[in-house]
């Protein structure tokens, strides 16, 4: 997450009343399971049990509620990655597997749905859309992240790899939908591991 994004969400949840939270809640489990166009705010309200009015009282537009269900997708991503970066400190290697170990396993629940952030940006092509915006942060900055770890580990071509963990990992997004339980997104771990090595300086 970015510093921007990271005082946007704060922000944001300061000011939600607790029928907002329930509407967001709500959006956040229907978007994933269904994507964010096919679920109408008729269906979000209904479900969550309030009125329209108190939606558009709390998001201006169905489109900023869905960048606000993408800027809590994205605090819960970091969290993530940032308990497999704490849990090995100064390993890159060990931090980026043990996120990836997790990623592989959550492929194979039968509610996996891939990454929200990456259906929202194939949803969304319009670069000005705000749930848009939202998915290319979070994958901008993964990038940088994934690169700038490629060149702790001292990798010869450290955007390269980078780049590769990314294709990797948006991989194993699409391909957990595609195949389910035993599909080739367990080993996703595997192989980030085996493209590691061959990409180490010798």
């Amino acid at each position: 997450m970015t510093q921007s994004s990271k005082i946007e969400d704060r922000a944001e949840r300061g000011r939600q009343p607790a029928a907002a939270e329930k509407i967001l809640d709500v959006a956040r489990d229907l978007f994933y399971r269904q994507g964010i166009r096919a679920i109408g705010v008729e269906e979000i309200v209904r479900t969550a049990g309030v009125a329209k009015p108190s939606l558009y009282r709390a998001f201006s537009s169905k489109d900023e509620l869905a960048a606000s269900y993408l800027r809590r997708y994205d605090r819960e991503f970091w969290e993530r990655f940032d308990e497999a970066v704490v849990a090995h400190p100064g390993d890159p290697r060990a931090q980026i597997l043990a996120f990836l170990t997790r990623v592989g396993k959550r492929t194979q629940t039968p509610s996996y749905r891939g990454c929200g952030m990456t259906n929202a940006a194939v949803e969304y092509p319009e670069p000005d859309h705000p749930a848009r915006k939202v998915s290319e942060d979070n994958k901008r900055e993964l990038r940088r992240r994934l690169r700038a770890m490629a060149h702790d580990m001292n990798a010869a071509d450290a955007d390269t790899l980078g780049d590769g963990l990314l294709l990797l990992i948006e991989g194993a997004y699409i391909s957990g939908q595609l195949f389910g339980t035993g599909g080739p997104a367990q080993s996703v771990a595997r192989n980030a591991e085996l493209l590691i090595d061959a990409s180490l300086k010798r």
